[in-house]
């Protein structure tokens, strides 16, 4: 397993793909954060708070994940390689779990230059310090979650098409549908009387973005991350 978490890491970052993931992450992030003028520009709300990113970070994540898992497994079935994989000492979970790790990891790798956001507001704080650590420590905890559900997701549709175009529109789709889609229903006059949002990552995303870190919205993202590896395994088994 770690042979294959090392290989895929050495990929993303023996090429520009890895360094292009983390610049555009936070370049993005950080004209809409301090230059663009708009509502989700922090210097303008007026008082020291990272509501605006962790509204954001997600929207950003559901393509740029995709993005970054959709040659997971495509180009070792457009190759051929996958039959070369198989024939190694090493179980199919191994191999999934190799995978994963690697993407997650570039993601996290991303994340960690955004602590500075959290600096800056701290010093921009009236008094320095006004911050609200529990809701940002639970919001970055959020978003790690996040990260690893739509990097499960990534990887399975990964195995489902040698195109790795393919792949990245199912995983964009998938990932919409899991993190607004349930809302968006339960938003019908049809379903309102349903907790329909409670199937979708938004609603948890937001629950542990509050600072509480409930048992039920930690079992819910463990569940959809086993869930996605789990089909991926599956898939990978009969390629």
């Amino acid at each position: 397993m770690f042979a294959i978490f090392k290989k895929e890491l050495n990929l993303f970052f023996a090429s520009p793909i890895g360094y292009l993931v983390i610049a555009v992450f936070l370049l993005v992030n950080g004209l809409f954060l301090w230059v663009f003028k708009g509502d989700f520009n922090i210097l303008n709300a007026g008082f020291a708070d990272l509501t605006s990113f962790f509204y954001i970070a997600p929207w950003f994540f559901i393509f740029l994940i995709p993005a970054i898992t959709m040659r997971s497994f495509s180009d070792e079935i457009r190759l051929g390689t996958i039959e070369i994989i198989k024939t190694k000492p090493i179980t199919s979970w191994q191999i999934v779990i190799g995978k994963f790790l690697g993407a997650f990891t570039l993601i996290f790798l991303a994340l960690i230059p955004t602590l500075t956001y959290v600096y800056t507001l701290i010093q921009l704080g009236n008094p320095v310090g006004n911050l609200d650590f529990g809701s940002t420590f639970g919001s970055y905890l959020g978003l790690l979650f996040l990260a690893a559900a739509f990097t499960s997701i990534g990887l399975f549709t990964s195995t489902l098409s040698n195109n790795q175009i393919v792949a990245f529109i199912f995983g964009v789709v998938i990932s919409f549908f899991m993190y607004y889609g349930f809302e968006a229903i339960a938003e019908l006059n049809l379903f309102q009387n349903f907790a329909i949002e409670n199937f979708g990552m938004s609603s948890h995303f937001k629950s542990i973005s509050r600072g509480v870190i409930d048992t039920k919205d930690v079992v819910y993202f463990i569940s959809v991350i086993f869930f996605f590896l789990f089909l991926t395994k599956l898939k990978f088994d009969q390629q």
